[in-house]
């Protein structure tokens, strides 16, 4: 059965020092933006989205501890991990390039990690066939010793270096589809051969100067597409590139970091994915685990900024974890169709990514 691994306290974590109004923190909930395009509604409405159409019923939810100071410390120095700390006793802050949080931010973040971490271990062992962790603040970006996009803590990375630290896993394959380049994760595993990161992004958007195709990294593989990429060339691409490099590795399990921010309506990408794009990848990569780790799947919640269609493309990626024929049908699915990219568009993006295939071997 599927998990859901949640937690109502992930969605107050705060801007701090961005937020609008004041106090924040303690028993005072957060403004739904509190200043930051990272916000909790997106992840709130989902949780919502799956109650009223009751998809939640055929999941196994659940919450989890925070993670523990020696999981972090495999992957964050004590000297971050303490300044973070302080800080967010103190009332919250800023350590890096867009990551304010406010009081309690700590505590906040480590639970977040400590969803993803649970869900990857109980995958592991068995106790669940796969599992997605609504894990807030996200993770992907954060460096071992500096923070960055909203990323406090490498929650991917904690819980991959937890499950190798228990024996449970030593070969692992993250597939990061948040249309951001996953540069923390990337770097954490830059030089550890039984970590496989792949990243498909629009190339040249957040963090500027990373994310380049290259092909003689370690483990590491970068997909980076142009603007305006759709649900063809984010298909061609898993199939051309992702799921043949998946495949050679021979995975124990596959985390993915899953962003929604490839929507064709996010307001901080220009990619046209839509809800049918995510449910498609989805099954791509359950088909995938199923062939190669007897199912062990693990989704962690990334990005993704539209309030309104968020839940949607979640829905339909829980709904095939799930094999649910419970359904949302999606409002903006006809406006993004509509703005898919010509036959033309299509056939060079599809050049490009046959390229890449042809450079891999």
């Amino acid at each position: 059965m599927t998990a859901l691994y949640s937690d109502e306290r992930c969605f107050w974590h705060s801007g701090g020092n961005y937020a609008l109004t004041a106090p924040v923190g303690g028993l005072v909930q957060p403004l739904a933006a509190g200043g930051l395009p990272e916000n909790p509604e997106t992840k709130r409405r989902l949780r919502n989205l799956i109650e009223v159409t009751g998809l939640a019923r055929e999941l196994t939810i659940l919450s989890a501890p925070e993670a523990s100071e020696e999981a972090l410390r495999r992957v964050h120095p004590a000297e971050y991990l303490q300044e973070f700390k302080q800080l967010s006793d103190a009332g919250g802050g800023e350590l890096g390039e867009r990551t304010p949080f406010g009081a309690g931010g700590y505590e906040i973040a480590t639970l977040s990690a400590g969803l993803v971490v649970q869900a990857v271990e109980d995958v592991l062992r068995g106790r669940h066939e796969n599992a997605y962790a609504l894990s807030r603040p996200p993770g992907h970006h954060c460096l071992p010793d500096r923070p960055m996009g909203f990323c406090l803590l490498a929650n991917i990375a904690v819980a991959i270096r937890e499950a190798q630290a228990a024996g449970l896993a030593r070969r692992v394959a993250v597939i990061d589809w948040d249309v951001h380049h996953g540069n923390g994760t990337e770097a954490i595993f830059a030089e550890d051969a039984n970590v496989l990161t792949v990243s498909i992004h629009q190339d040249g958007n957040y963090p500027w100067a990373t994310g380049g195709f290259e092909t003689d990294a370690v483990a590491n593989l970068n997909i980076p597409l142009p603007p305006g990429s759709g649900h063809a060339s984010y298909l061609h691409a898993m199939e051309r590139i992702v799921l043949p490099q998946v495949r050679a590795f021979a995975p124990e399990i596959i985390i993915i970091a899953c962003g929604y921010d490839a929507s064709g309506v996010d307001p901080l990408a220009r990619m046209l994915a839509g809800s049918d794009t995510f449910g498609a990848m989805t099954r791509m990569v359950r088909e995938l685990a199923e062939e190669l780790c007897d199912g062990r799947l693990v989704m962690a919640h990334e990005g993704g900024y539209s309030e309104v269609h968020v839940p949607f493309c979640g829905h339909a990626v829980l709904a095939e974890m799930a094999r649910s024929e419970v359904a949302a049908p999606d409002p903006l699915a006809l406006r993004i169709a509509a703005h898919q990219p010509d036959a033309q568009m299509q056939a060079h993006i599809a050049a490009r990514i046959d390229a890449m295939a042809e450079a891999l071997g």
